[in-house]
């Protein structure tokens, strides 16, 4: 089956992209692996998005989002793809049971995933006390006690972020100077909310019903302590979902896929948006943008092109 375009991630930057080429009338297809929304999904309250003064559910937003990308005719359906052939004009997705899908241009938009700690409690507590984005929850956390787990630009610029609501943030690090830029460190050092745990990693999670202690251990000594947090935000990286693009589009150091502004990759006819591509942001906000420009560069495409 021919289509206009298929968007390949059900995220922000996938519904985005599908609206605009729908109403754009180009027959598109989304594939999702999972329930559209992607992150947003797992997110209790979105705060921080355009147009919801007093915020909205992530699940919510979600469903807001693809009803009315279908509204205009994006089909979405639930499936994943084991195979990329996107070199030759008409572009081939195969489906882990063999079905192929052809189409005239791909947008995608297959995200990151936060890498996680792998520790007892992680998962169980995740969305509530555990995060991944100051910029999501920081709020949520006011007058509160919180550890930042990683010590890298990420962690403490989302620490000092934190400091805006918290009572006091606590970074662990497993060595015993941060890897943050120096004007990073200098900022974090001399906020009078920050303290340091160093050569120490997190081992467990604990909590009631959310997230009230942290469990460490010294990498140097083995020697264990605990501290009473009521969030643990966790920065030691992200994983884009690039791992069948590698040898076909042209990816980062990070494996991100490198985009022009007009969310255009290295391969004619196929355009990144959203975590997937490599950008200073990762954001709600930043995704719907990137969706809305691919959606619209892939109908430029095929229409110089088809």
């Amino acid at each position: 089956m021919l289509f206009d375009v298929i968007i390949v991630g059900g995220g922000p930057a996938g519904l985005t992209a599908g609206l605009y080429t729908s109403r754009a009338r180009l027959k598109s297809l989304l594939i999702e692996k999972g329930f559209p929304g992607g992150q947003v999904m797992t997110t209790e309250w979105v705060e921080n998005y355009p147009g919801f003064d007093e915020g909205i559910s992530g699940i919510e937003l979600s469903q807001r989002m693809e009803r009315q990308a279908k509204r205009f005719g994006l089909e979405i359906i639930q499936g994943v793809v084991s195979a990329f052939s996107l070199q030759e004009k008409i572009k081939k997705l195969t489906f882990e049971d063999g079905q192929v899908y052809e189409a005239k241009s791909v947008i995608l938009a297959t995200g990151a995933n936060p890498k996680p700690l792998k520790i007892s409690g992680e998962e169980k507590y995740r969305g509530r006390g555990v995060s991944y984005c100051a910029t999501c929850d920081g709020a949520f956390f006011k007058g509160k006690r919180i550890a930042v787990i990683g010590g890298g630009d990420a962690a403490v610029e989302e620490a000092l972020f934190l400091t805006k609501f918290a009572e006091s943030v606590l970074i662990v690090h497993r060595r015993e100077q941060l890897r943050a830029a120096k004007v990073i460190q200098e900022r974090a050092f001399s906020n009078p909310k920050i303290k340091f745990t160093w050569n120490s990693v997190a081992e467990k999670i604990d909590g009631d019903d959310t997230v009230n202690k942290v469990f460490l251990k010294n990498v140097k000594t083995g020697e264990t302590s605990s501290f009473d947090v009521e969030g643990v935000f966790i920065y030691i990286g992200y994983t884009p979902n690039t791992e069948f693009f590698k040898g076909i589009a042209r990816l980062d150091e990070n494996n991100y896929i490198i985009t022009d502004d007009k969310m255009c990759t290295s391969v004619p006819g196929v355009f990144a948006a959203g975590d997937v591509r490599a950008k200073p942001l990762k954001q709600i906000a930043t995704a719907v943008g990137d969706g809305a420009t691919a959606g619209v560069s892939a109908e430029k495409y095929i229409e110089e092109n088809f």
